[in-house]
């Protein structure tokens, strides 16, 4: 083999992990990504294999080689799996010359649970939940529990696992330490449905003799006050409870089981109150130091009860766990006209303020967090709504007092800060630290440009995602909302996927969206759904159930999930088809249209566009993919089924909102995108659709006028349609309405609306106005695949079939990349511009190939790396166009460079 094309394999992965504690999966997915430097490799045959011992001394399951190119989502086909078991896996791959790598690095998952009838644990709560009276502002909830066991262990302790999980929000600690760096566990599910458990090896937190266990528990999303309805609390129960298994193998095969029952007790600890919306009060002087640890005398505490939860809920951990992921410490301290003393952290992020100081004993800190100062540069929370977002903190002193909450999160920018008046600004920002919280995702795209304005809004994209990806996709992650919109979620989707690895964080979601989807196949607004008395759905919003695992299967290729969801695609479109007196439209019902659209009628958020226009347009777009759905899967009768529906959806369309002209009836963007964007329009009334809105566009100073349906699809029908030019312009356009109008107004996140913060400083509205609201963040999408390119063909998933098409910017931009770490590999489409030099850079990962387009390029002259592209290895066909030059180029880098005019 010749050194310099060595085949390795890295990256093996199992359900997307590298290393995957506590599954329940009985049949899970392998995957691996492939490295050569030689040009144009392609994955021959792979030889997989799976065993119970880490030195593969024995195998489980040998696939021996197997004659394919498949090289993500290869499914275990070995004996059934056991509960509470390591497997470790490797993989060797051969290529289409020959070359066979070594034996991939080892990775590993574990089983946890395989059948909730194998718990022996009992959910357990403290006897009594006494409410706590707070102070006015402060609504009345119990104090968070402590529950605690001790047990003794033998010598020659192998390893040990918890499972662990509560209705509530819990930590867990042992001997004495916190264990593990999860926040906000076991996160927030439909739980009569689907109620996570956690898995934590523990090992290192035991020895021989005694040893103690505790839990912290509190309301959480299960049972404290959620949504802005005034006085709403336990939509999943009344009362919090625990449940826990502590396993422990020895050296001679023997195990020990410590398990949540009646002999546990409990007591209050230091935080007297916590909730999602509303903050914590902390009070250090009541810690009890030592809790968790074997020899505490714990004589004063009330014993448990047994608990009526249910356990065939109980599923292992899908998503990325919540954890702190970034520290941010505050730019300045400002004092405000108010006399408010203020820090500034420089950026609106989702988490929350961790306190270190030596302060005297009693001293009583209060934190009050907001997104944005008024225009006299006042600390603002009007937009919370009735969300206190407030931290309370009472000092222990004798020594260094280290506090954040634990069972909440906040989202803001600046603090203000009270009971510390008589400190300097120097000691005062010492002290407080940002804690970043958010799903603990891989971050796997980049993009920037040569405009700075641009590069921020990439940052504010991603920021906003971080931000309201906590657990769950929420709209906002600040003010007594924080629900998971459907709406939101499938116009950001693709973006999301783009800039994060989201496939487990969404696949988690959309079960929680079947599981709470109506017997009819209506979708609620929201999911979880705790909005229970509202028995209305949306177009657009609804539709996530089947754009969301379309958009899933599309860019990771996850055809189980797209399995698993197809019964709810198909229970949404069979719901809009019974809809009203005609099938074929839908034109009933309750619809948020155009969301907050910018051509409303006044007082207006649902915009000008018809409902019944948006509505019909969105039938035909989930027809469309359960359709293709059904091609996927293989479901022959359901294809000939829904191209027939789909087929009637359109021409009712035609017939209901196009004139025979050509001409579409509705004169406002948001109908054109539509229109053109989901193929409603074809020939020349797809011509004049396009025309026409460009013409919209340009007439309006290159100025929007979309919401939230509109927006996501606007540049890019523009590009699609031969007016690449205006959707730049549209881009980089900064007075209002526009994207970049918010950069100019220092926004460091998406904004709700377009004009959050006026010209004047005013402010939009104190109902509905936050500036962390990630939507309008959907032209990331746009940005990656049409300005610089990286996009796949097609009908491709997953990237195996790339496409690379740089949409130049006509002189507007100079420069833009975009890399994305795919499931097969770094993908890059970088161009620049330079005295009439185009520079083009790429990078294909191995085992994939890629059609590139060069627009404006002359064969004859086209250079990569300095020689003619006809003797290029790794260039499989080339072809020409009147506007470009086609490649096929097989996996490597690649450095085009051409003259322009």
């Amino acid at each position: 083999m010749n050194p310099q094309a060595a085949l390795s394999v890295s990256q093996v992965t199992c359900e997307y992990r590298e290393e995957l504690l506590g599954s329940n999966q009985f049949v899970p997915r392998f995957g691996w990504k492939l490295n050569s430097k030689e040009r144009g490799i392609k994955q021959q045959a792979y030889h997989l294999v799976v065993s119970d011992l880490p030195d593969f001394s024995l195998y489980l399951w040998d696939t021996g080689r197997i004659e394919s190119d498949q090289s993500i989502h290869i499914e275990y086909g070995g004996p059934a799996l056991q509960s509470r078991t390591r497997y470790y896996y490797r993989v060797k791959v051969w290529d289409q010359q020959g070359n066979c790598s070594e034996w991939s690095s080892t990775g590993w998952w574990e089983t946890a649970f395989l059948s909730s009838n194998e718990w022996q644990a009992e959910w357990i709560m403290p006897k009594q939940l006494p409410v706590v009276q707070q102070a006015q502002e402060w609504p009345d909830s119990p104090p968070v529990s402590l529950l605690r066991t001790t047990f003794q262990l033998k010598q020659n302790i192998v390893s040990a696992r918890v499972y662990a999980t509560a209705a509530g929000l819990y930590d867990l600690h042992l001997n004495g330490e916190r264990v593990g760096e999860e926040l906000l566990a076991p996160g927030w599910t439909s739980y009569h449905h689907r109620h996570q458990y956690q898995t934590y090896d523990v090992t290192r937190y035991l020895h021989a003799g005694g040893n103690g266990i505790g839990i912290q528990a509190a309301d959480g999303w299960y049972s404290g006050r959620i949504s802005w309805e005034k006085g709403f609390r336990s939509a999943y129960g009344e009362h919090r409870a625990v449940l826990l298994e502590l396993h422990v193998q020895y050296a001679d095969g023997t195990e020990e089981v410590v398990v949540t029952d009646t002999t546990w007790k409990a007591s209050e600890g230091p935080i007297r109150y916590t909730s999602i919306y509303d903050g914590e009060i902390y009070d250090a002087r009541l810690e009890q130091a030592g809790w968790s640890e074997y020899e505490y005398d714990d004589s004063g505490w009330e014993g448990v009860s047994r608990s009526d939860m249910p356990y065939h809920p109980l599923t292992a951990q899908e998503n990325w766990p919540v954890k702190v992921t970034e520290t941010i410490h505050p730019i300045s301290v400002l004092h405000t006209p108010r006399g408010e003393t203020v820090l500034d952290m420089g950026q609106n992020m989702v988490g929350r303020v961790r306190i270190k100081m030596n302060l005297d004993e009693g001293t009583k800190i209060t934190l009050y967090h907001a997104e944005v100062l008024d225009r006299e540069g006042n600390f603002y929370t009007g937009n919370l709504r009735s969300a206190k977002q407030l931290v309370e903190y009472t000092t222990r002193g004798n020594g260094e007092d280290n506090y954040a909450p634990a069972f909440t999160f906040m989202g803001f920018r600046y603090i203000r800060i009270a009971g510390l008046e008589k400190l300097d600004d120097s000691v005062i920002i010492k002290g407080f630290t940002g804690e970043v919280m958010h799903s603990d995702m891989v971050q796997t795209g980049q993009f920037d440009c040569s405009d700075e304005r641009v590069n921020r809004l990439q940052q504010n994209i991603v920021w906003g995602q971080r931000g309201n990806f906590v657990d769950i996709p929420t709209d906002c992650p600040q003010r007594d909302e924080r629900l998971g919109w459907t709406g939101d979620a499938q116009v950001f989707i693709r973006t999301a996927a783009f800039n994060y690895q989201v496939a487990p964080f969404f696949a988690k979601w959309l079960r929680d969206l079947a599981a709470d989807q109506r017997e009819d196949g209506s979708v609620p607004f929201t999911i979880p759904n705790i909005l229970k008395w509202n028995k209305d759905t949306s177009a657009a919003w609804g539709d996530a159930a089947v754009i969301c695992p379309w958009t899933q299967y599309q860019c990771y290729g996850d055809i189980r999930l797209l399995s698993e969801q197809y019964d709810s695609m198909k229970a949404w479109v069979n719901y809009i088809r019974g809809e009203g007196e005609y099938e074929y439209l839908w034109n009933t019902g309750h619809h948020f249209g155009d969301w907050l659209a910018l051509d409303a009628k006044e007082n207006s958020y649902v915009g000008a566009t018809p409902l019944d226009l948006i509505a019909t347009s969105f039938y035909a777009y989930s027809v469309d993919f359960v359709r293709n759905a059904a091609v996927v899967l293989g479901r022959s009768e359901d294809v000939k089924k829904y191209s027939d529906l789909l087929y009637q959806v359109r021409r009712a369309y035609l017939n209901e909102f196009v004139t025979p002209a050509g001409r579409l009836a509705a004169p406002m963007q948001t109908a054109h995108v539509l229109a053109l964007m989901f193929g409603l329009v074809e020939g020349d009334a797809r011509r004049r659709t396009a025309s026409e809105l460009n013409r919209m566009v340009v007439q309006n100073g290159y100025h929007l006028t979309t919401g939230f349906v509109g927006t996501p699809y606007l540049c890019i029908v523009l590009s699609e349609n031969g007016y690449h030019e205006t959707a730049v312009k549209l881009l980089l356009q900064d007075s209002y309405p526009s994207w970049l109008y918010s950069i100019t107004q220092g926004a460091t996140t998406i904004w709700e609306h377009w004009d959050g913060i006026k010209s004047d400083g005013s402010f939009w509205s104190d109902d509905m106005n936050s500036y962390n609201h990630y939507a309008y963040g959907a032209i990331g999408d746009w940005m990656y695949r049409y300005l610089a390119g990286l996009d796949m063909e097609d009908s491709d998933i997953a990237y195996k079939k790339i496409r690379i098409h740089p949409r130049f910017a006509a002189g507007q931009l100079k420069h833009a990349s975009a890399k994305l770490d795919s499931p097969y590999g770094r993908i890059e489409s970088s161009w620049l511009e330079d005295k009439g030099l185009r520079t083009v850079q790429i990078q294909i990962p191995v085992n994939t190939e890629a059609k590139i387009i060069l627009e404006g390029a002359n064969l004859d002259q086209l250079l990569e790396s300095g020689h003619p592209v006809k003797d290029v290895e790794g260039i499989i066909d080339i072809s020409r166009t009147a506007e470009a030059v086609v490649l096929r180029a097989g996996s490597g880098e690649y450095v085009f460079s051409y003259k322009y005019s």
